[in-house]
């Protein structure tokens, strides 16, 4: 899926005055042409085209959607799918709050696997699993978490 918006010819302008690489080409079919270029996260494609050579162009920005992360309820969803049993709504109100909240750390753009924060968190659920009736749901539950949030159990265990 690609987004589309309108691109001014002076912010095409300052992408070149940032030196970026800029390649063309032209379709036979049609009278328009096509350049695309890099910037720092993904590549841009940018169409031109004119009906005549005394219409004005219009510019139009396409950018591809592949870094899109998943929504707070995909992830909530993955862990649900994951873990299909009923959980004890003591249990359950605090791990959706939690699992909220590292949705909107995990996915943010400057977002790094960290060792102390991952024995935070270990500690924390080990703490609030406490009371948690069976050791093997527990783990489930563990496993199923960190999975909705593409990260690896193993890992944030092994910081234990």
């Amino acid at each position: 899926m690609a987004a589309l918006t309108s691109l001014s010819f002076s912010a095409v302008t300052q992408f070149s005055e940032r030196k970026v690489t800029l390649s063309s080409t032209r379709f036979l079919a049609s009278n328009s042409e096509v350049f695309g270029f890099r910037t720092d996260f993904s590549c841009h494609y940018v169409g031109v085209r004119a009906a005549n050579p005394s219409s004005k162009m219009v510019i139009q920005c396409m950018s591809p959607m592949t870094d899109v992360p998943p929504t707070v309820s995909e992830t909530k969803l993955n862990f649900l799918k994951a873990y299909k049993r009923p959980i004890p709504s003591i249990y359950n109100t605090v791990l959706q709050e939690l699992i909220v909240q590292q949705h909107l750390m995990r996915y943010k753009r400057s977002y790094r696997y960290d060792p102390v924060f991952a024995l935070g968190f270990v500690t924390v659920y080990d703490k609030l699993m406490e009371g948690y009736p069976s050791d093997e749901d527990r783990d489930a539950i563990f496993q199923a978490y960190i999975k909705a949030l593409n990260e690896d159990p193993e890992k944030y265990r092994l910081e234990d």
